[in-house]
């Protein structure tokens, strides 16, 4: 897995065509979520996933931790991709590599104030049954680690791309002005937006998404430039 762009929050079939002819290939759909702020209906999402050509993929991104429920809904959605967001048990995710092994697990890692020790040990818990980390931001005056909007301390996500066996995609208030600086200094994997490629009318804007993508593309190609 390389330079890997994903958008989440889709809210119907015109803005995932938007995002795919701007050059995103990740679609991540938040269901199931504590909160109840899903953008869609489960069933319009499966109608998107189902609809991608194989060279673009939907995520299934959500809080649930049960490794039979979460196997059985991604079947049921179409989805080869599932983001786990909340807390899992290293034996619920082991179970769900045995009942969905062609199931692409991403883990994601909340960055809270000075829990870096606590990532560190997650991620090398957790390492052996996911695919890949995803590094997001808590914000604690709503209690949300996801579309909060809000950047964390990119050190952090550094530190975690440096030690993870696994790679790491960045996520957490990136906008086109800034995943360029962010990939250059963390080093990720991969980037993910949400709220930070949206209008005003909180849907995702064309131009700020042709703004992302190019930034982002540009920001993996001088980390490769470096790396030589």
């Amino acid at each position: 897995m390389k330079n890997l762009i994903q958008v989440a929050g889709i809210i119907d079939q015109d803005e995932a065509s938007m995002l795919i002819a701007c050059g995103v290939k990740h679609l991540g759909f938040p269901l199931r979520l504590h909160d109840g702020r899903e953008d869609l209906s489960e069933e319009e999402a499966k109608e998107i996933i189902h609809s991608l050509q194989p060279s673009v993929y939907g995520v299934v991104i959500t809080y649930l931790n049960d490794a039979e429920e979460i196997a059985k809904f991604c079947r049921e959605m179409g989805a080869t991709w599932v983001q786990l967001h909340g807390s899992i048990t290293v034996s619920e995710i082991e179970k769900l590599t045995q009942l969905a092994p062609d199931l692409f697990i991403l883990k994601s890692l909340i960055v809270r104030k000075d829990n870096l020790a606590e990532l560190k040990s997650v991620s090398a818990e957790l390492s052996p049954y996911v695919d890949a980390f995803i590094t997001d931001t808590f914000d604690p005056s709503t209690g949300r680690s996801g579309a909060t909007g809000k950047l964390h301390d990119w050190r952090i996500s550094q530190q975690l791309v440096d030690i993870s066996p696994k790679p790491v995609i960045l996520a957490g208030g990136l906008t086109a002005d800034n995943v360029r600086e962010a990939i250059l200094q963390v080093k990720p994997a991969g980037v993910d937006s949400h709220t930070g490629v949206e209008g005003l009318d909180g849907r995702k804007n064309p131009r700020l998404m042709r703004q992302f993508v190019a930034e982002a593309r540009e920001g993996f190609r001088l980390m490769s430039s470096d790396a030589v």
